[in-house]
């Protein structure tokens, strides 16, 4: 299954809004350790995730968060 790394930006003042539109969302991003900036002023999060292509990642995000959202696909490479 393909891996996508999806980043959603905010502002400091949306914060709650962001966090409180994935209550009563169902989705595996859900409860999950996630990489997030907000605690340190940054206001951005990233999640990582499998899907079948990138409208199938992006429906993983309530629709809120998801409009201000990107999706890239990635894979995992070796650093020599």
């Amino acid at each position: 299954m393909p891996q996508f790394v999806i980043h959603h930006h905010h502002q400091a003042h949306d914060c709650g809004v962001v966090y409180a539109a994935f209550r009563g969302f169902d989705s595996p991003l859900r409860r999950q350790p996630t990489a997030a900036s907000c605690p340190i002023g940054g206001h951005e999060v990233w999640w990582w995730t499998t899907a079948p292509d990138r409208e199938g990642a992006l429906a993983q995000l309530p629709p809120y968060v998801a409009a201000s959202s990107t999706v890239t696909r990635v894979e995992q490479v070796d650093i020599p």
